[in-house]
């Protein structure tokens, strides 16, 4: 493959296909050869988890790493408690201190999957960017930070224009998210050196703000880098379900549904889901893309291993795995099935479905019963009345033919 820059990360970001826009490709090229690189992407704490939305930025940090330059992983405790309007029609809700700080420490636990973390000069760190934002005095943040932006150029954001057009409020708090944001490059570059900030598409106002900024008062050239817009092939959102978002966290999606998801994307999807989401050689993922009919199932299995493990661990995705041979190819009930252990003798078909997740509302349940899609141990039932009593035994409950789960008597 023709080498189209110098440096080995953004031939690895490029080759890979993350990269979709760059503030100084030449100057970031060079930077890149010339010494370590501290990059950092930023993620609010709005969840317990994050989903697979986020995961092409967490892979971005993984690869700055594995090209030999120095992860920083900015956890929003400050800019979560004003909330990011971009990309949102309406404003987020506003979280505790305390649901803010359960979430951070959640939401870390999905980096250290991903990324090596200690104190060399390429490992990972995780800072809290509340750790300076909550320090701010509103006065002399004004005057020092506030008059390098102006109203006219805050009003021509895509993340304020939506807002507006649509005749819809845009809070004050959220109208200095991007200060904020810009301010959060200004003290990294100040601070820790770092030079280099990336993030998805919609992010690049935010971060050519945060590179004036930092030029303006510091004088230190920084650098923006962007991602596209991941899609499906069908033109649809990336972990965008019928039963709602795809989380990294284990204990919001079992290892076993996030195999089943990589195991369930399109087949013209596999080959550029496995340079962004794996570490899987680009020579070899180019003959997996070569293959053709009922082969291209195996290589999707080599995707969901290859994304279960990163995410959750080699005995994760090894035992989704052959949970998944043996409710699809055998016949038989896995042992890593999610399972809801009911304390009765007798419940209805729509709560033991919303009990396993099998389906997100009890609206959803009706619908597939009526539809012929819910099942009993492989038994279509069409009554959304239908009651399960306890038999003594525990029962495989499917949802269409790729969602299942086990119901459990317990007394």
């Amino acid at each position: 493959m023709t080498q189209k820059y110098q440096s080995d990360l953004l031939n690895l970001l490029h080759d890979r296909g993350y990269i979709h826009q760059i503030t100084d490709e030449n100057g970031l090229d060079q930077l890149a050869q010339q010494q370590i690189v501290p990059g950092y992407i930023g993620f609010d704490a709005t969840a317990p988890s994050l989903h697979i939305g986020s995961l092409v930025q967490i892979m971005m940090l993984r690869r700055l790493q594995q090209a030999g330059h120095k992860p920083i992983v900015i956890m929003g405790g400050g800019t979560t408690k004003i909330g990011d309007p971009t990309g949102k029609d309406e404003s987020r809700k506003m979280l505790s201190q305390e649901d803010i700080d359960n979430n951070i420490n959640s939401i870390s636990n999905i980096f250290k999957q991903f990324l090596n973390f200690g104190d060399g000069p390429t490992d990972a760190v995780i800072i809290d960017n509340s750790d300076w934002l909550d320090k701010l005095e509103y006065l002399p943040f004004l005057r020092d930070v506030g008059r390098h932006f102006t109203i006219n150029r805050m009003l021509s954001f895509e993340s304020v224009k939506l807002r507006l057009d649509r005749e819809q409020p845009l809070t004050f708090l959220e109208f200095n998210y991007m200060i904020l944001q810009a301010y959060d490059y200004l003290t990294l570059a100040k601070e820790r050196g770092c030079r280099l900030q990336m993030g998805g598409s919609d992010q690049w106002g935010n971060i050519v703000n945060g590179i004036e900024l930092t030029r303006r008062i510091e004088s230190i050239q920084a650098f923006g880098l962007t991602t596209p817009l991941i899609t499906t092939a069908d033109g649809g959102k990336m972990g965008k379900t019928a039963n709602g978002a795809i989380w990294l966290n284990a204990d919001q999606l079992s290892p076993y549904d996030y195999w089943q998801f990589w195991r369930n994307v399109q087949d013209a999807d596999v080959g550029r889901f496995m340079r962004l989401f794996t570490d899987i050689p680009l020579s070899t993922i180019a003959e997996y893309e070569k293959l053709e009919g009922a082969e291209i199932n195996d290589a999707k299995k080599i995707l969901a291993d290859a994304c279960t493990a990163m995410a959750h661990g080699e005995d994760a995705a090894a035992q989704a795995a052959d949970t998944a041979a043996k409710v699809f190819e055998q016949g038989s009930i896995g042992e890593d099935l999610p399972n809801f252990a009911h304390n009765g003798d007798a419940i209805s078909l729509i709560d033991a479905m919303v009990e396993l997740q099998l389906v997100a509302s009890k609206k959803e349940a009706r619908r597939m019963i009526a539809a012929g899609a819910a099942r009993i141990e492989g038994e279509a039932i069409t009554d959304e009345n239908h009651i399960i009593a306890d038999s003594g035994v525990d029962l495989k409950i499917s949802a269409g033919k790729k969602k299942h789960g086990l119901l459990h008597f317990a007394k």
